[in-house]
């Protein structure tokens, strides 16, 4: 059962925040390695091609209301790709030591956000079903 209908694509998010806290440790085991190239995983664009039309079901108790969305919960899967146009070094390596340990501080913000984000919509689910059971 989700606490909401946004439960799915917070954990969603999560994971890929982890995915993405691993390819930037990558990033950073091979900074001394030569011709290794920087990379990236790609998320947000394949998440807002999905969004372009409504997904979210309503609840309809009554025949009056409004008729459900139609409800698709494919979330996309973060691609991994190459990061170009950055500046190399001699031996063709081009991973920038501040630019992948500000990517990691602002990779691990949203992270926190997020499991805030989780644990509030549990709590607000958890109540829920508090004061249901108390009628």
């Amino acid at each position: 059962m989700e606490a909401s209908s946004v439960t799915n694509t917070l954990f969603a998010h999560l994971n890929f925040r982890g995915e993405r806290q691993k390819v930037i440790s990558s990033n950073l085991a091979n900074i001394n390695t030569p011709n290794y190239k920087t990379k990236e995983l790609v998320f947000e664009d394949e998440l807002a091609s999905q969004k372009k039309e409504p997904r979210l079901a309503l609840a309809q108790t009554s025949g009056q209301h409004l008729p459900s969305i139609n409800h698709n919960s494919n979330i996309p899967n973060p691609r991994l790709v190459q990061v170009k146009g950055l500046e190399e070094q001699n031996d063709g390596n081009n991973v920038n030591l501040d630019t992948q340990m500000s990517e990691m501080s602002k990779n691990k913000v949203i992270f926190d956000a997020l499991q805030a984000a989780i644990k509030k919509d549990s709590r607000l689910f958890r109540s829920v079903i508090e004061s249901s059971a108390k009628n």
